[in-house]
This record gives C-alpha cells, structure tokens and sequence, in this order.
C-alpha cells in the first residue's frame, strides 16, 4: 500500500491576499513563500474564501461546504460531530494520521472535548510566554474612549527580550512545538500538523527586525473612504462613524499598514523554521503543505481597520493559498490565475492522500493545476455572510457578556451587527468572476463592480444600463450556485 505524505497545514489568520513578494507587492516581504513559489510550490493569484470572518470560514474549508449549506453564519454556530458534520482533521485521525493541533480553535465547539479531531496539542508547560503579549499590551495602546486610536487596533513596536529572534507569543509557541513534533514523530504513522495562527489579524503590532523591515515608500496606495456616490452597503458608513477614524492623516494609516506587512513577514519567518525541520529530517519531500488564510482585511482600504461579516472587497474576500505536494505528485511551480476556493483544499488533500469520505463535497482538487495541465478550474468564486431580519442567534450578543459594549475592541462592527432598525448586517451573497464581481444584497440595493476598469470597487454600477446584461448573466450564474449547493442528502439511509 502507497505510504501516505505527511499534511502541514500553516493557516494564518486575516492575511490578504496581495500581501506577498512573489504576486509583485514591492513591500511584501515573504522570502520563504517565495522561495517555495519559485521551486515546489503553485501559489493562486485567484483565491477567495466563502465567508469574510473566521468560524463560518474554517467551517466551510474544512468540509468542503459552503456556509449556507448548513447555516454556518455565525462565529458561534461551529462544526458538529453530533449533528452529521464532518471535518478534515477528524477524518485524517480516523485514517492513520497522528494530528496535531497548534493554535486557534473557530471550528468545533468549546464545549466539546478536541481529542475526536486531534491526539496532541501544543504545551505552554514547556515555555515561558511573555503575560504581556498582544490583548493586554494592545489594551494600553488604544488609548481613552473617544480618542481615535480607541478601536484602531494600532499597537506599532512590540518589544521582545533582549537577545530573542521573536517575541514569545503564542504563534511562536505553536511553530516550536510543531517542530519539536516534527524531530520526534512516530516512525509508523504520517503527521497532519494543523497551525492555525494567529497573526497577521489584528491588534497590529510586531517586534523587530519585523516592524523595522518594511519599506513604508514601497506600500501600494491605500483606497480612500468611499462617499455616496459609490452607492456601497449601510455597513461600511457605520463602520467608518464607529471606528472614528477619518480624521488619521496618510502618515498614521502607512505606519498602521506597515505593522501589519511586518507581521506577515514574521509570520513567513515562522514558516522559514518549519521548512528548515522539515529539510533537516528528511521529510520535506515526502510532505503536502498548504499555505492560506482564512480571510483577509481592510487595513486602512475605504478607511477602515478589520472586517465586517457581510461585505465582499478583494482585501477581504481574496487570500493568499500555497500548495506544495508531496513527491510522486507532478507540480509546475509558478503564480497560478486558476481562481479557485477555499473549499478546493479540503478536495485536494483527499485527492493526495486517497481518501474518499463518504459525504457530498463542493471543493475540487486541484492537482490538474498543479501539475500544469490546467489553469480553468472554475468560471467563478462565491463569498456570503449576514443575517436574516430579527435573527437573533446569528447576532453575537454573546460577545458583550464580560465588558461593557463600548469597551469591546470589535463594537463598531458589533454594535452594527446587532440591530435590526437598519439591517447593517443584512444576508448577502458574491459571485466573482474576473471581469466583475456581483453581490446580492436581501434588504439592500445590489452591487455590480467592473473589475477592469475599477479594481478598487469604488464604483456601484450594478443600476447603470450600459450593465444590464452583465448584470443578468451574474444574477442567474447565483441561482446556478444557490442550487447546486442548497443542501446535502446524507450517505446513511433510514428505514421507511
């Protein structure tokens, strides 16, 4: 029996997808990923997740379905074993594979024991983590309510201990102990080591040489703050009241946007140790890895910090995704234009190790690609995301337990989330393709962006009758989708 490769999956979180040196960003500095790009690895210029936020992300790449399949909409509706739900790192576990678990959580239940989808997890006994690390020093930084830094989730410098490589937080912790697994992995079992980061999502702050690194004349130009004639959703001008930022000067936002490349380059870093034990085992070539984030962020795009749940801009919906196969699989390194989704990973990791789960999955593998015999993969990428009018468990009031509401750092988009007088936070659908992106809005007038000519999506086009035809062909390419994937017919049957 063919010996099955051993899975790393490096999954950032909130790294937009034109953050990276080898897409031709001059301020990206990503040597690592570029190096893999050059000699192992494809990299998809076009790359969407199916959801802007985290949980209703990593659900749908880690089934393969998308998040209305089965109403994951919400950061607090997950992955339930219980209910028929499947997960990738459950069924690699029940295939052979010794998992391992280093980072977040946003995809089962916290109220649900992690060992049905791992063994082993990272040891914080083992290491001495700096108490101060990220919230807590974030909470100084922020300065007093009213201020305009309050919900900035600007940090800037973070100052590591005196003869460090990098700052002793959690991110760090997870790579160590995925490496530590690494240079003493059983001899009889492949390794899936999960790494869900941390980094670059904000609070933005990054030690040195990291935040020191990035050339801040080489930034590309930020997109402005739309006004009322973009015609874009009631949720980003609520956004832009609540997070009161418009009065940050170019200089604030660059530094702002700085931080946040000197952290994807210290995330890349953290990747250059693992590729480094990977080589010095022997394992390098007999591993799959995949690189990619859940989502992306605005980082000062349309004047604004974060994201929101329900709105689609490329910096949002389009992240960075790497696969690098294991020897025996036929790669073609190069910057592929397939567009492609999050749900292709899951497929192409079961399509590498042969495993076939018994349930309907909506990715595609994507070994065509990266053997080179193809670039078309699929005519369009769909994101979606909101809520229904008066949908109170996919409002996140759970959120607001602990503090008063104004002192959460995430009350501009929670506040907007949470009522029903304006739907801010109204369900919404994309349909991007290359030349235009479409978004249906429930309660909202729809967007149309014509990509070629206005690749910033500054301008809403969708009433305009020079584009009554694209629009259309948009509209009925959406209940193509809708229908296809409204649902899954389970394998088991009952008795009648």
């Amino acid at each position: 029996m063919k010996k099955k490769p051993h899975i790393i999956i490096f999954n950032p979180d909130q790294w937009r997808g034109d953050v990276l040196g080898h897409m031709g960003n001059a301020a990206a500095r990503t040597p690592h990923l570029d190096r893999l790009v050059r000699e192992d690895a494809v990299s998809f210029r076009n790359a969407f997740c199916q959801n802007p936020v985290c949980t209703p992300s990593r659900c749908s790449f880690m089934t393969g379905w998308y998040p209305h399949t089965r109403g994951h909409r919400t950061m607090y509706y997950m992955l339930h074993h219980e209910h028929g739900e499947p997960m990738l790192l459950n069924i690699l576990k029940d295939a052979g594979y010794h998992v391992f678990w280093g980072g977040k959580n946003d995809v089962v239940p916290g109220q649900m024991p992690k060992d049905r989808y791992a063994e082993t997890w990272s040891d914080r006994s083992r290491y001495t983590l700096d108490p101060n690390w990220h919230g807590p020093v974030y909470k100084k930084a922020r300065g007093a309510h009213g201020q305009d830094s309050y919900y900035s989730f600007f940090n800037g410098r973070m100052e590591k201990a005196a003869g460090e490589a990098y700052y002793h937080d959690d991110d760090w912790l997870h790579v160590m102990e995925a490496i530590r697994l690494i240079r003493s992995r059983p001899d009889d079992r492949p390794l899936c080591i999960y790494l869900p980061l941390v980094y670059p999502h904000p609070p933005y702050g990054v030690e040195d040489p990291f935040f020191s690194a990035i050339d801040r004349g080489a930034l590309p130009r930020r997109i402005p703050a739309p006004g009322a004639a973009a015609a874009k959703p009631a949720i980003i001008d609520g956004l832009l009241r609540n997070f009161g930022m418009q009065g940050w000067s170019e200089e604030r936002w660059t530094e702002l946007r700085a931080v946040y490349y000197g952290m994807c380059m210290r995330t890349d870093a953290l990747l250059g140790e693992l590729l480094k034990a990977l080589r010095e085992t022997g394992i390098y070539d007999d591993t799959a890895l995949f690189f990619f984030a859940d989502h992306g962020d605005f980082t000062g795009d349309y004047g604004l910090v974060e994201k929101t749940q329900n709105t689609f801009e490329d910096c949002l919906s389009r992240v960075p995704f790497v696969v690098k196969p294991p020897r025996g699989t036929r790669v073609k390194p190069r910057v592929s234009d397939a567009m492609v989704e999050l749900v292709d990973f899951s497929e192409t990791v079961y399509a590498i190790t042969g495993i076939d789960p018994p349930y309907t999955r909506f990715g595609r593998s994507l070994l065509p690609v990266l053997a080179g015999e193809a670039d078309d993969v699929r005519d369009a990428a769909f994101c979606e995301g909101g809520r229904l009018r008066g949908e109170k468990q996919a409002m996140e009031l759970q959120s607001f337990t602990n503090a008063p509401a104004e002192e959460h750092p995430y009350w501009p988009r929670l506040d907007l989330q949470r009522r029903d007088d304006v739907m801010y936070h109204g369900k919404a659908a994309m349909c991007r393709t290359r030349e235009f992106k479409y978004v249906r809005r429930l309660y909202e007038r729809d967007e149309l962006y014509d990509l070629k000519a206005d690749p910033g999506e500054t301008r809403n086009v969708a009433g305009e009758p020079a584009y009554r035809d694209a629009l259309a062909a948009l509209r009925e390419r959406m209940l193509t989708w809708y229908v296809e994937t409204c649902d899954v017919v389970p394998f088991d049957s009952d008795r009648r």
